[in-house]
């Protein structure tokens, strides 16, 4: 069986898209993280992160995405943050549809680590930021949009979770998403 049919079968939808991060710690590689998306509930939200993957976005005809971006915050038994590619340190916001979009809808739920959630200021505030679960965290359902999961990856998932933070649960190196795109 290929690699793709093992991912295949792991998928919620046949149709949904696969995209993946190849992720550095300090410059040295850790590991790569897959996650499904799920564009049978949540299109809208699925689509935004898929593109900031592919590069397919352009501002000026330039790629803008996660490409060569950190993840910023890191907090052990909780989650790891990143997509903040406009001002590195979680105060940026852009989106395919503009600066921010509107809450999609609810269905999928904060169930178990790997599960991939939009990073928010409030309802309505979606844009480039996501964070990734370390466990279940069902205070968030109904706050933040969850529209994937890791399928394959989750050690790398545990690797950036136990990195060492310092202020505001910044990684003490660097994080990288050293590259991207869609399986």
């Amino acid at each position: 069986m290929s690699d793709w049919e093992k991912l295949s079968e792991k998928l919620r939808h046949p149709d949904n898209p696969i995209v993946f991060f190849e992720m550095a710690a300090g410059g040295a590689p850790i590991g790569t993280i897959k996650m499904e998306l799920f564009a049978d509930v949540v299109p809208k939200t699925a689509e935004n992160f898929r593109q900031f993957c592919t590069g397919e976005y352009k501002r000026d005809g330039v790629p803008v995405g996660y490409k060569n971006s950190q993840f910023h915050r890191v907090i052990k038994d909780f989650m790891i943050q990143g997509g903040d590619f406009v001002n590195g340190d979680g105060t940026g916001m852009c989106s395919i549809y503009g600066t921010k979009f509107q809450d999609e809808n609810f269905v999928m739920k904060h169930t178990e680590p790997g599960m991939l959630s939009m990073a928010n200021a409030g309802p309505g505030t979606n844009g480039c930021q996501f964070f990734i679960t370390c466990a279940k965290t069902d205070f968030l359902d109904g706050k933040h949009v969850v529209f994937g999961r890791v399928i394959d990856g989750l050690l790398t998932v545990r690797k950036i979770e136990n990195v060492p933070t310092g202020t505001h649960n910044k990684p003490s190196i660097p994080i990288v998403v050293e590259q991207c795109g869609e399986l």
